[in-house]
């Protein structure tokens, strides 16, 4: 098979194609030949070694998928020709980048009908960070007022959406070339950073999911009601800010995003309802992954970017 692949760190261009064998499924996992891959951004910071989370070179990065299970031996959970997606390993590697990718059954979820393998692959990770960070850390409910920094981003659209499946008011931030698309996924209203500072203009925040980080973290402390709930991807070690949030009597959680079986059955549930959808900007062929990943290193995305097999 082919596996996207690199020797040392560096830029998109340490990034390469070589020949490698097929990974051989250990009992309760499966193989899965993989149809599309979703591009995160910790994987640029992994590339370029900002952040050592695998270890160092040689290593295949990649944790979402989508595909078809080509065999089963050691599981009951799922069968050969079953449409599979999901984010086996993390923290670990996956090996994601590649042909094929040898999960455990329990870290995977049948695609629903109504997603191509292209959207499929962009769901698992921005997915569940949002579901573990407004659910399962947060509790959000019904008439919360949430805030999301960073609504036009991975994470950002579909963190909106599930708090508006959930009954929430969603206010994000964002710039102006992003109003409508924050828009379209349901945000009730949109503050553009460029030229509010949204410390001044919302108060009385039950929840802010953070995708941002830098000074936003600390500066959300000001919009929380007595006793809400800061919950960050970023910042999520930054013992200062802790205990300034205790301080004042606030909650403060970081997300490190995990397999869930649970969460990804959810948001398949959502799926189907009509109330998530997952937005691709572009998608791009597997052997242009280098390109890919500069688009990637620009930052100001809308939704994801997927390499197609």
């Amino acid at each position: 098979m082919r596996v996207i692949t690199q020797e040392t760190l560096g830029g998109p261009e340490v990034l390469t194609i070589v020949d490698a064998p097929e990974p051989q499924p250990r009992p309760t996992e499966v193989l899965v030949r993989v149809k599309a891959i979703g591009l995160n951004p910790l994987e640029a910071r992994l590339r370029a070694g900002e952040f050592p989370l695998i270890g160092r070179p040689p290593f295949v990065l990649g944790w979402d998928i989508s595909g078809v299970v080509e065999s089963a031996p050691g599981t009951w959970r799922l069968r050969p020709g079953d449409e599979v997606f999901g984010m086996p390993l993390f923290p670990q590697a996956a090996n994601g980048y590649a042909e094929f990718v040898a999960a455990p059954a329990l870290h995977l979820a049948r695609k629903p009908a109504s997603l191509s393998h292209v959207e499929a692959a962009a769901l698992p990770v921005v997915g569940l960070t949002a579901w573990q960070g407004l659910v399962d850390l947060a509790g959000v409910s019904e008439g919360d007022r949430v805030l999301i920094h960073g609504g036009g981003g991975g994470v950002g659209h579909v963190a909106i959406q599930i708090a508006k499946a959930l009954g929430a008011h969603v206010i994000t931030t964002a710039g102006p070339s992003k109003r409508e698309f924050v828009e379209g996924f349901g945000a009730d209203e949109v503050i553009d950073y460029t030229a509010v500072d949204f410390a001044k203009a919302v108060r009385d925040i039950d929840i802010v999911l953070d995708t941002i980080g830098g000074d936003t973290v600390e500066r959300s402390l000001h919009v929380l009601r007595p006793g809400g709930h800061l919950v960050t991807a970023v910042a999520e070690e930054d013992t200062a800010l802790i205990a300034k949030y205790e301080a004042a009597g606030m909650h403060f959680s970081g997300i490190a995003v995990d397999p869930d079986p649970v969460a990804l059955r959810a948001l398949v549930q959502l799926v189907e309802q009509g109330k998530l959808r997952v937005h691709v900007q572009e998608t791009f062929p597997f052997d242009r992954v280098a390109d890919a990943h500069r688009l990637l290193d620009g930052g100001h995305l809308r939704g994801k970017l997927v390499l197609t097999l």
